[in-house]
């Protein structure tokens, strides 16, 4: 184990056979990872492990005790011997009242509110989560990220708002094309973007502003058409699956 890892391990509480209720998401710990998520008015929860984004069942089915395993209104679960790139979702039950914004449906795949990477299985169907009936082949899902991230010392540039010029800009849009001089792997990625860093500077921009970056779904669109902007989020603290370039 790396050092660096050792260091995020130590950080990070240690949790109690139960779980721990913060902090909400799939958290790396000492021994396992500890998974919360928040629920108001669901009676029941399960959490589900996979071995690959399109499989037709879970491997592994941990149900939520409603005592050892919610505290108020979360529920949390600490699983042994689970490391970073497990796949996982939820399940939860609990009253179908429409007209109370609530569709309780213990058959669906749902996504961690707050999981930090999201895969979309090659057989995606967003029609899926409506009709009746198991989802789990064809239902995004969530990874358990390392928290490892390496920042290499980055820190805000601190320039005043008025020496500022700022290019908003789409991921994908602004290098897909052949003329972005962008090598044809890197077309549409974040590692495209990067490569226009200097281009940029050279337009004498000092900021730039992403259109959404958070994993959307690309099929909320009309019929034969594709979800091109992103205003669409499906995941708040993942990045969007498609716009990287591994």
């Amino acid at each position: 184990m790396s050092v660096a890892r050792q260091s995020i391990l130590k950080r990070q509480p240690v949790a109690a056979p139960s779980g721990r209720s913060d902090p909400l998401g799939a958290t790396p710990v000492e021994g396992g990872v500890n998974f919360s998520i928040f629920s108001r008015n669901a009676t029941s929860m399960e959490l589900l492990l996979f071995d690959r984004e399109d499989d037709a069942r879970p491997t592994r089915v941990i149900k939520f005790d409603p005592v050892a395993n919610r505290t108020y209104h979360y529920w949390h679960v600490f699983v042994p011997g689970v490391l970073s790139g497990q796949i996982y979702g939820f399940r939860a039950d609990g009253p179908f009242d429409p007209a109370r914004g609530l569709r309780f449906d213990l058959s669906k795949v749902l996504l961690d509110p707050y999981g930090r990477a999201v895969v979309v299985p090659k057989a995606y169907d967003r029609h899926a989560a409506r009709t009746r009936g198991d989802n789990s082949a064809t239902a995004m899902k969530n990874v358990v990220d390392p928290l490892a991230y390496d920042w290499e010392g980055d820190a805000p540039l601190e320039r005043p708002s008025a020496r500022t010029i700022i290019y908003e800009m789409h991921v994908r849009g602004f290098t897909a094309h052949p003329s972005s001089g962008v090598a044809e792997s890197k077309r549409g990625t974040y590692a495209g973007l990067i490569e226009k860093i200097p281009y940029l500077k050279e337009l004498g921009i000092t900021a730039v502003e992403l259109l959404p970056v958070f994993q959307f779904d690309a099929q909320d669109a009309p019929p034969e058409r594709l979800n091109y902007w992103g205003y669409a989020p499906v995941s708040f603290f993942a990045p969007h699956q498609r716009y990287s370039s591994r």
